[in-house]
């Protein structure tokens, strides 16, 4: 398959614009997700594992097969950025999504998300296996080496963070309690920064514009999320840590 540049190029872009839009949208309203979800919706809802499977897997999916259908794959640094890639999302389709005690989440919240994670696994995938290029040492280079580390710990803070938010009920319970321990010390929405720091370090390692707007549109997608949970719990409870900030240790 030839490089489609035109198209990486405009998808590129409209993660970046469609990020910064959502980012606005975000600072005046709620997305309907989660702890923000109208229980008294008529909307049609599904339930959160399956919702979870469903919107994940075609961020896995195209990649893979896109990955099949290529004749080859020169250069090490390229395969560890795929299977890095398809890594967060093979995690996140085939064991978070089992494990999840969210909430349902709404028939459009999903489809919105399917659409999007179908369209940017095609833009990683493509680039990376059609387009970009590096040269032989790539996966000796300094922002090759950081990024990864920095995309591993991300991704460790993550499922971690994960870990603690399902555990913070006893079987039966339905209120919400204060995360403690791991990055929940330092700041309110440690998943998020978790998979923020993924996205950033994955740009770094793979140094090329669809990545950087991918870690662009997380940052402006998840962040306002964090900053609304950060304020959720300040108003909830008294007695939560005024130290702890919404998304960036000691900053934000």
């Amino acid at each position: 398959m030839l490089c489609q540049e035109n198209t990486i190029h405009y998808c590129s872009w409209t993660f970046v614009v469609g990020g910064l839009l959502h980012l606005l949208h975000q600072i005046t309203s709620h997305i309907p997700y989660g702890r923000y979800v109208n229980t008294k919706s008529t909307a049609m809802m599904v339930p959160a594992k399956a919702g979870w499977f469903i919107q994940e897997l075609p961020s896995f999916l195209v990649p893979v097969l896109l990955f099949l259908t290529t004749d080859s794959l020169p250069g090490i640094g390229r395969h560890l950025l795929l299977w890095t890639f398809c890594l967060h999302y093979f995690q996140r389709t085939f064991v978070y999504s089992l494990l999840t005690k969210g909430r349902q989440s709404p028939l459009h919240i999903v489809v919105s998300a399917v659409i999007f994670c179908s369209v940017n696994g095609f833009l990683q995938g493509h680039h990376m296996l059609h387009c970009t290029q590096y040269h032989s040492g790539w996966h000796r280079d300094t922002r090759f080496i950081t990024g990864l580390l920095m995309f591993f710990t991300g991704m460790a803070i993550n499922i971690h963070s994960d870990y603690i938010l399902r555990n913070l009920r006893k079987p039966g319970e339905v209120s919400y309690k204060i995360p403690k321990g791991g990055m929940f010390e330092l700041v309110s929405g440690a998943n998020f920064f978790g998979e923020i720091v993924e996205w950033c370090g994955y740009a770094v390692a793979s140094w090329s514009f669809p990545a950087f707007s991918f870690a662009l549109f997380t940052i402006c997608a998840i962040g306002p999320r964090a900053y609304h949970h950060h304020r959720y719990y300040l108003e909830k409870f008294k007695d939560y840590p005024k130290s702890r900030k919404a998304v960036i240790p000691f900053l934000l």
